[in-house]
């Protein structure tokens, strides 16, 4: 693996010229995530799992990009979100820098669900530019919650805040979660919740939507290993696909 951020321009020169192919990037959000997670929650998760991957095949991991589409929790202090047009142009102005200087195959690691659609528009813009771009939105990680979640889920497909999230930071950065402010809340959506656009601080106090207090980083690690090989054939067709 090649850490960009810590690396000279000289080695990632070699590495790329020796067959360095693909590069990752972890694009993540600064946002709520209750009193008892940072507010960099998405992006740490995000690293943590981009780095494992780098290592596997090798690639170079880019420095995490910390912001995302966060409008739905910008009501809470703290959270400092992008447009969804500019988190597209950052996406695709990062692939094609790396395309330029002779990688491959662009892989966006995606840690936060805000960013699914303006990434899906990268990924877009980038293959009609005829640059192999792949978006990954953690899979696995669905199959892998329900084998290890013992609370009630607040509402389906929504695991903010958490059992998930927190075991997640928990394995990955134990030095930021606070498990002496674990505490559930479950709280109240409207009828048409997923059906319309719905800023949370108006239905959750804490910005917890769920009950963190089973969470455990055991559980997180199991949770990155269902995730990291569910991403290892997915990536390895993307790049059968583009170097045939």
């Amino acid at each position: 693996m090649i850490d960009a951020y810590t690396t000279p321009w000289t080695e990632v020169r070699d590495r790329i010229a020796g067959g360095t192919t693909i590069a990752i990037l972890p694009f993540g959000a600064l946002e709520e995530h209750g009193p008892q997670l940072p507010l960099g929650t998405d992006t740490i998760v995000a690293v943590h799992t981009a780095r494992l991957l780098a290592e596997h095949f090798d690639a170079l991991l880019l420095p995490a990009i910390s912001y995302g589409d966060t409008w739905a929790t910008s009501g809470y202090p703290g959270t400092v979100g992008l447009s969804p047009a500019t988190v597209t142009a950052i996406a695709v102005d990062i692939g094609r820098a790396v395309h330029s200087f002779g990688i491959r195959q662009f892989v966006i690691l995606n840690g936060d669900f805000g960013n699914r659609l303006p990434l899906g528009a990268a990924v877009r813009a980038l293959e009609g530019e005829g640059i192999a771009t792949l978006q990954l939105d953690y899979p696995g990680m669905d199959a892998a919650i329900a084998e290890v979640r013992e609370s009630v889920q607040a509402t389906g497909g929504m695991n903010h805040a958490e059992e998930i999230e927190t075991s997640m930071v928990w394995a990955a950065a134990p030095e930021t979660v606070h498990p002496e402010r674990f505490a559930p809340e479950y709280p109240v959506f409207p009828v048409d919740f997923g059906l319309r656009p719905l800023r949370l601080h108006e239905v959750s106090v804490s910005g917890v939507f769920g009950d963190p207090t089973p969470a455990t980083p055991e559980k997180g690690h199991l949770l990155y290993d269902a995730v990291v090989a569910a991403s290892i054939p997915i990536i390895e067709r993307f790049v059968a696909g583009t170097t045939a």
